[in-house]
């Protein structure tokens, strides 16, 4: 009879030792797999915030793009500008020389 109870409580002892751990390793995996959809969820949001970062990036690299042609079309421009400007320089020196020469012509005919 002591046998059949030492038994007995022996093997009430071990189903309820294994139910515990099964349900304590039944709440791991529940915790897991939260952790894990948490975690998809993040990795989600990291990606949406990559592609976002991406395309403003491509834009910025393209207004930095447009912006360097504008730049050197102005650059071409004010070359240019500088070169007339030279040009009407030289130009109106003559023109001075020639003004100079005729206001001369006119006090010795006077």
């Amino acid at each position: 009879m002591f046998w059949e109870w030492a038994l007995l409580t022996v093997a009430i002892g071990a189903v309820i030792f294994v139910v515990v751990k099964m349900f304590y390793f039944q709440n791991l995996t529940i915790k897991e797999q939260r952790n894990n959809d948490l975690m998809k969820l993040t990795l989600k949001e990291a990606e949406v915030l990559i592609r976002k970062y991406q395309i403003q990036l491509q834009r910025a690299i393209g207004n930095i793009d447009i912006l360097n042609e504008q730049m050197n079309k102005l650059r071409q421009e004010v070359k240019a500008v500088k070169q007339r400007n030279s040009q009407y320089r030289i130009e109106n020196d003559k023109l001075r020389n020639r003004i100079k020469e005729l206001e001369s012509r006119i006090e010795a005919l006077i």
